[in-house]
């Protein structure tokens, strides 16, 4: 999967947030805010394919978790990525 390039990431009132930049500006109608485990995510993974399991491998590289709780951590992200049009 690949995240949607036309989304960005804006610091808003001390939160991450995903935007996608208009025409006039940026579109508020829908604001997703990111933990900072979502936001480490998006950042390593944005401008790549990944799977699931790559995003599992760098929660269990940076986070004290076990393999099987960061694939389904992943899985879950993954899941909410595709399912907010985030991703396909």
């Amino acid at each position: 999967m690949k995240i949607n390039s036309e989304y960005q990431i804006r610091e808003m009132a001390g939160e991450h947030v995903i935007v996608r930049p208009g025409r006039l500006g940026v579109d508020m109608t829908r604001v997703i805010s990111l933990n900072d485990t979502s936001l480490f995510l998006w950042n390593e993974l944005h401008d790549r394919e990944f799977t699931a399991e790559d995003a599992a491998q760098l929660l269990t590289g940076n986070y004290k978790v076990d393999a099987a709780t960061a694939l389904r951590d992943a899985e879950a992200w993954c899941r909410k990525l595709v399912e907010s049009g985030l991703a396909k």
